[in-house]
C-alpha cells in the first residue's frame, strides 16, 4: 500500500509562524491556491481512499485536492502543543530555545502539550487500521508533525533528523506486506521547492 501524505496549505497562523497544535485554524488565501495547484498531481495518481483531520484546515485541503468524501479522523490531529498555542515561534524560541529544539526533536513536551511518543501512537494506530484492508494508493490529508510521526515510525528516521513539509506538499510512503517501508517522495510541491516551511 502506498501511503500518500499531503500536509494542509499555509493556514492563517503558518502565515504568521505561529503555533496552532490543534487550534482550528482556517486556511489562508495562499493556501487555498497551494491546495488547489497539488490538485491535478493527486488527480492524476487516482487514489482509491482518502482520510483526513478532521481540523478545518485539513478538511479544506483534503476537499480542493479533490477528496472530499474523505473520511474524517481526529486520531490525525497535529500535536496538542499546550500552552504553546498560538505564540509565535520566535517568541518561544528567544524564551527557551532549548525546549524549542527538544520539543523539535520530539524530546521535549511543551507546558500541557502531548508527548511525542503518545501523539506518534496516536497517528500510526490510524494508518495500521487501514492496512487491514488495502488499497494502492491510501490518501492522508493531515499536518506536518503527522508526516514527521508516520516517518519516525515507519523508516525510524526521528523528527529532529526530518525538516517541516512545505503547506499543501506530498509524501509518498510504500507499506509492504514483508518488506521495509521505503520512502518514494519526500516534500514534493508543483510549483517550487520549499525548504524553509514553517512548523
Amino acid at each position: 500500500m502506498r501511503v500518500l501524505l499531503v500536509r494542509h496549505g499555509q493556514s492563517e497562523w503558518n502565515a504568521s509562524r505561529r503555533l496552532q497544535g490543534q487550534a482550528d485554524i482556517n486556511l489562508s488565501d495562499l493556501g487555498r491556491a497551494q491546495a488547489d495547484r497539488l490538485r491535478p498531481v493527486i488527480d492524476e495518481i487516482g487514489p482509491c481512499r482518502a482520510i483526513s483531520s478532521d481540523m478545518s484546515r485539513v478538511r479544506e485541503t483534503a476537499d480542493r485536492i479533490g477528496a472530499a468524501d474523505a473520511q474524517y479522523d481526529a486520531g490525525l490531529r497535529e500535536i496538542d502543543v499546550g500552552k504553546w498555542t498560538g505564540r509565535s515561534i520566535g517568541e518561544i524560541q528567544a524564551e527557551d530555545p532549548v525546549a524549542y529544539q527538544g520539543w523539535r526533536a520530539g524530546t521535549r513536551t511543551p507546558p500541557d502539550g502531548e508527548t511525542w511518543g503518545a501523539f506518534s501512537k496516536r497517528v500510526t494506530d490510524v494508518i495500521e487500521a487501514q492496512r487491514t484492508d488495502p488499497c494502492l494508493n491510501l490518501l492522508v490529508a493531515c499536518h506536518g508533525g503527522v508526516i514527521r510521526a508516520v516517518l519516525h515510525h515507519y523508516l525510524g528516521l526521528p523528527p529532529a533528523q526530518v525538516i517541516p513539509v512545505a503547506p499543501a506538499s506530498l509524501t509518498a510512503l510504500r507499506l509492504g506486506d514483508n518488506k521495509p517501508a521505503r520512502l518514494e517522495l519526500f516534500n514534493y510541491r508543483p510549483e517550487r521547492l520549499d525548504f524553509e516551511a514553517p512548523d
